[in-house]
């Protein structure tokens, strides 16, 4: 099993449990988003649809983000993980989070999407998505 360097330089054994190392890059995220004056509303939302890793407001947008994770940029970048499918599968869980805490569809949102590499940089996209029916 070899070794890879995360966050900080923790020396992480790789195949180590991926929720555990996902959580705690969403941590960073989200702690990275609480620096630039969002408000976290929840962590891992999960719904039958799916989950979101965070969600936050930036003035009147509720922001749905979505964290990834990459050692090394062999697989490509972080933020490329960040497929179709998994688009629509955010989509579909943002309508049940509208829909469970009462918000009115009008409330405008966005679909962020933070990657964080091996060295600790994080790369923020704004608006990386459309809503996907």
């Amino acid at each position: 099993m070899g070794i890879i360097v995360g966050h900080e330089g923790e020396r992480l054994k790789a195949g180590r449990n991926t929720w555990q190392t996902g959580r705690k890059f969403e941590t960073v995220a989200a702690d990275y988003l609480e620096g630039k004056g969002y408000d976290i509303l929840e962590r891992n939302y999960r719904c039958p649809f799916g989950e979101i890793d965070v969600i936050a407001k930036s003035g009147d947008y509720l922001v749905f983000v979505e964290v990834k994770y990459r050692g090394s940029s062999a697989w490509g970048l972080p933020e490329e993980a960040v497929d179709r499918r998994k688009q629509r599968r955010i989509s579909r869980a943002a309508l049940s989070y509208y829909g469970r805490n009462g918000y009115e569809q009008e409330i405008p949102c966005r679909f962020d999407v933070i990657g964080v590499d091996g060295k600790g940089g994080i790369s923020h996209i704004e608006n990386a998505f459309d809503f996907c029916g």
